[in-house]
């Protein structure tokens, strides 16, 4: 009966998921929330389909974060984390110093004694390092100044988390009760336990010591040993092996297992393993955090929240202010812009998953009774439910306003130049079409959102404006009306529509030239009127294809021919594919039918053009690379 259990559990699980992810998804809400509403529905207090084994269950899943931080360890290569001490130590001690700090005085204020009020205020300072870091992560903002500083915030709490349970038994005083109930809950630690202080940090360093060495000298061979059996569930039973066991060597120590595999993931960032190790762990961990955010969803506790719906929601309003308001002071300190500091602030107000096993640490201490620790369970289980749908509406709703205002604090430079081509952007695409011009005597006026770009670019000798190509009168000062040419090459699409139906409006004369990153984009493009429209990877694309023809005994004109013709046929099928894009059955049924005409004309032309006709084309002259020529 116990295996018909589990798999009913598993069920119930592994259907939850499959059902609200995808609809969470295409509301646009983000897995996540999807995950979290699954596991609300499900657990105890919603449908009843899983009971009191969703906490065992939370304890399995939590390994997903633990694998989540080795995955991003292997991101970070150890110079990146040493720029980033500043802000760990510096952004993280400051944050979770000062919000301890602003949620005690709450606490006391509210009648609180001094110990219970600082327990509460060092617990609710951290925040939720899945949920944040995977919400980040699948919006792309995880390389941003907001993203870089919330990773520095988050990994500062997860050893924030040793001090912590140290001090908890601390705020106890006395009571021989609290110490015998502390003793219990740290007996994890069982290497360490009996130790004495300065006994105990050797061993930490130690330990610590031991796993770098070991990155550097000893994993490398053993993988590499690994590699030479060509048995991929072997590998992947090693890099399991090498999580769960770096995992367990820490918490015997008394340590985060979290900031231990993020460590090793440090240390093994330069290894040639390092994309092998991701790609094997990534599954495991995709699951793993899904059923953690599902286990947090089912352990939200809506009788408690139904009886006393004031309290909690106060709660709830109380932390995620007070937090937001705290981090949004220190995002100003640190000289943050605007929109990242909205974004930053907004990433860290809520609980953390380690408040879950804080507050019963305090219980179990006697710090705070449970009628102080269960509506503030229940406030951060609810507060972490509501970050996703907080960082959702910040991108909506707040951040298109604060960015305008940033964007604004500094005015557009002063144009006093006219040329015959307009360039917005002057990235990869941009650059070259600019440097192509100039070095055919064509004059460029060349505009550039970016103001840290534009300067860098200005001191390296080229003549760039700042100020945002959409705007009308910009485009008017750097000389529209007597341009004839505006190059569109600026990354981001809905900026380069904007310009697309500025220029129309009000220079219809201009010929544009667009950059597009994908066939959306020149389906877009196109429909508003864009004649030429330029995949920035068609070209590129086109001419490795050229070579590698080449390479298999093609010669040169037969490759040539073929990539033109291709080319031709190519964009002749998105400026008619471009009208059945919104008709899905449509769409493919004239897609394969167009690559299956493709496939049957390069065919003819390699049978009706024998090779010999064009030799000539072959003489080393033409096949050798212009750089290789005498």
């Amino acid at each position: 009966m116990h295996g018909e259990d589990f798999f009913f559990q598993a069920l119930v699980y592994l259907a939850a998921a499959v059902i609200s992810v995808p609809i969470a998804k295409r509301l646009g809400l983000g897995s996540v929330l999807g995950y979290l509403i699954a596991g609300a529905i499900i657990g105890p207090y919603g449908l009843g389909l899983i009971g009191e084994e969703g906490q065992d269950v939370m304890h399995f899943a939590e390994f997903g974060v633990i694998m989540m931080l080795f995955l991003i360890g292997l991101e970070l290569q150890p110079q990146m984390l040493w720029r980033l001490r500043g802000p760990i130590l510096g952004m993280g001690g400051l944050q979770v110093v000062a919000t301890t700090l602003a949620i005690g005085l709450v606490g006391m204020a509210l009648g609180l004694p001094f110990p219970t009020a600082l327990a509460a205020g060092m617990i609710l300072s951290l925040s939720s390092t899945a949920i944040v870091l995977q919400t980040l992560n699948e919006k792309g903002l995880m390389r941003t100044d907001a993203g870089q500083s919330t990773f520095s915030v988050l990994l500062f709490q997860d050893i924030a988390v040793i001090p912590m349970l140290a001090i908890m038994p601390l705020l106890a005083g006395n009571d021989p009760g609290a110490g015998g109930q502390a003793g219990h809950a740290s007996a994890s630690a069982a290497w360490v336990e009996t130790l004495p202080e300065w006994a105990h940090t050797l061993v930490v360093l130690a330990v610590i010591t031991a796993i770098v060495i070991a990155g550097l000298f000893l994993v490398r061979p053993l993988f590499r040993a690994i590699a030479r059996t060509r048995l991929r569930e072997i590998f992947t039973a090693a890099a399991l092996l090498l999580v769960i066991g770096i995992a367990l060597l820490m918490t015997k120590i008394g340590l985060s297992p979290a900031l231990g595999t993020f460590l090793a993931g440090v240390v093994l960032a330069n290894s040639e393993y390092r994309h092998e190790l991701e790609s094997d762990i990534e599954p495991f961990k995709g699951l793993l955090l899904g059923l953690f955010f599902i286990a947090v969803g089912a352990a939200i506790d809506f009788q408690l929240v139904a009886s006393r719906p004031m309290l909690i929601a106060l709660l709830v309003a109380g932390l995620v202010l007070v937090k937001f308001l705290v981090i949004l002071a220190l995002g100003r300190a640190f000289r943050m812009g605007a929109d990242q500091n909205v974004l930053f602030a907004a990433s860290l107000a809520q609980g953390g998953e380690f408040a879950f096993v804080l507050f019963s640490f305090a219980v179990q201490n006697r710090v705070m009774t449970s009628a102080v620790a269960d509506p503030l369970v229940g406030a951060v289980a609810l507060s972490m439910a509501l970050t996703p749908l907080v960082l959702l509406l910040n991108e909506k709703l707040v951040l298109p306003r604060f960015g305008a205002r940033a964007g604004a604090e500094r005015a557009a430079d002063a144009i006093d130049v006219k040329n015959p081509v307009i360039i917005a952007g002057f990235g990869g695409f941009g650059s070259i079409i600019g440097r192509l011009l100039r070095a055919n005597g064509i004059g460029v006026t060349v505009l550039e959102l970016d103001s840290d770009k534009a300067e860098l670019l200005r001191k390296l000798g080229l003549k760039v404006f700042y100020g945002d190509a959409s705007r009308s009168d910009l485009l008017h000062a750097a000389g529209a009306e007597e341009a004839k040419v505006f190059v569109l090459a600026v990354d981001e699409p809905e900026k380069v529509l904007h310009m697309v139906h500025t220029a129309k409006k009000h220079f219809p004369h201009l010929v544009l030239f667009a950059r597009a990153t994908d066939r959306t984009q020149a389906y877009e493009l196109l429909d508003a009127g864009v004649q030429h429209v330029y995949r920035e990877t068609l070209d590129t694309s086109l001419r490795a294809g050229v070579d590698t023809l080449r390479a298999l005994g093609f010669r040169a004109h037969q490759a040539h021919r073929a990539a033109m013709t291709f080319r031709q046929h190519d964009e002749h099928a998105v400026r008619e594919l471009r009208h059945l894009r919104h008709d899905a059955g449509g769409y493919i049924t004239e897609a394969r039918r167009k690559i299956e005409d493709l496939e049957q004309l390069l065919l003819a032309e390699l049978r009706d053009h024998p090779e010999h006709v064009d030799a000539g084309w072959d003489s080393a002259y033409f096949v050798e690379e212009p750089g290789k020529r005498e």
